[in-house]
């Protein structure tokens, strides 16, 4: 490195430095680089916290959704599976596979006096069914073997049967998408059944699962010994695509194999969205910040001509004046980065005893979990976005001092220092 390069190294960030916390400057400068900083402050802050929430909310989502819904499914298409023993004996073979389940699923509707309720009935094999989700771990009364206990016994979700104002042992009407011919007319299957069970997993589910024992799903939807598919569980939740696709390329062409990230990929990916696009808008509050170190800085140049002038003539170059400013600008910007980042992580790992607190102080509950599904703030900081938020303020906040340190270097020191 030549002399010019070291002598640019040691005064201007030495010099930018003294200019960023001189108690020297102009009152109204001062202010300005004050907003500038609380305003980098409140920008990274909101981002870390918002980040830390949105991946709260997408693990909660994905952890309770995800209970419920299996890794992979091996379909017969229209006319469904017949041998489904031996092909599910044939699919467990598979080093990645853990159990595998039969299941009938069809839209009906529920209905108790005059209320009537859209509805998903599922037919399971409760005994193979805890194998590959953990609804039986989420049973708030009966248990899903009271499904075998009866021939028309019925589990539903929580919400489903508030809905319905049903709890276990009451009956409930169904309407199947299936005709029965009678002399009278052309009528839709009915059947009465008993409400065994109840669960909760506090997702979308409860509001429109109901769960009947794969024998009593065949009689009322007609299947005669056959189901419309099996239910895969795998070794690794994130490695089940590659191992159902897999399972496509070792099975015969007639079977359809799909995994959780087609089923439910739309909503994650939502989500995903839902946080760049929440990422976007908050950024804007640090790039409001780093427009006002552009003001902070333009105003310090136009009261530093003197200094740069008398700097000019001691032989600095041009590239001095511009690292001095740009070192002036980016002193600014770590302090709000760096005071907004230890206030984001310290409200982002606490933001659940903070809810609670407010909540005691207030009197009311901020989330009513039969309605958000949630009872608190879910929060999980990672340091992946803590750095990608602190990189993109100091970049912006890099750019923002570019164009006042190029003014700055820009002033000739002659005309100057002619008026002194």
């Amino acid at each position: 490195m030549n002399s010019r390069g070291l002598a640019i190294i040691n005064y201007a960030p030495f010099i930018g430095l003294r200019y960023s916390f001189s108690r020297k400057r102009n009152r109204f400068t001062s202010v300005i680089a004050l907003v500038s900083m609380l305003g980098m402050v409140l920008g990274v802050t909101s981002l870390i916290v918002v980040l830390s929430v949105m991946n709260g909310f997408s693990g909660e989502l994905r952890g309770r959704i995800l209970s419920l819904v299996a890794h992979g499914y091996v379909e017969g298409g229209a006319t469904g599976i017949s041998q489904w023993q031996s092909l599910s004996t044939q699919i467990e073979t598979h080093p990645e596979v853990l159990a595998v389940s039969p299941y009938i699923t069809d839209k009906v509707i529920l209905g108790k006096g005059r209320v009537l309720r859209g509805a998903v009935l599922t037919a399971i094999d409760p005994a193979k069914e805890k194998n590959v989700s953990d609804i039986p771990d989420a049973m708030l009364s009966g248990s899903l073997q009271s499904l075998d206990e009866g021939s028309f016994n019925v589990v539903l979700g929580v919400t489903l049967a508030r809905m319905l104002g049903v709890d276990v042992g009451d009956r409930v009407d169904i309407t199947l998408p299936r005709l029965t011919v009678t002399p009278l007319g052309i009528f839709p299957r009915t059947k009465r059944l008993t409400v065994s069970g109840i669960f909760e997993i506090g997702a979308q589910p409860d509001v429109h699962q109901a769960y009947v024992s794969l024998s009593a799903g065949q009689k009322l939807l007609g299947n005669k010994g056959s189901v419309d598919g099996l239910q895969v569980k795998t070794t690794d939740l994130f490695g089940a695509p590659q191992t159902m696709a897999e399972l496509a390329r070792e099975l015969p062409q007639a079977y359809v194999t799909r995994d959780w990230s087609q089923t439910q990929g739309s909503l994650f990916n939502a989500v995903r969205l839902e946080k760049i696009m929440v990422s976007l808008l908050l950024l804007s509050v640090v790039a409001v910040a780093a427009f006002n170190i552009v003001s902070t800085l333009v105003m310090s140049v136009a009261e530093k001509r003197r200094d740069i002038a008398v700097l000019r003539t001691m032989g600095a170059r041009s590239g001095g004046i511009m690292a001095i400013f740009v070192a002036h600008g980016l002193g600014l910007a770590t302090v709000g980065i760096g005071a907004g980042c230890i206030a984001g992580v310290l409200l982002a790992t606490h933001i659940s005893d903070i809810t609670i607190f407010i909540e005691s102080v207030l009197g009311v509950k901020l989330f009513d979990p039969s309605v958000y599904f949630i009872s608190e703030l879910p929060s999980d900081l990672q340091w992946g976005d803590v750095m990608a938020v602190v990189v993109a303020s100091l970049s912006l906040s890099l750019l923002a001092t570019l164009y006042p340190a190029w003014r700055a270097a820009s002033i000739a020191p002659a005309e100057v220092l002619r008026y002194e």
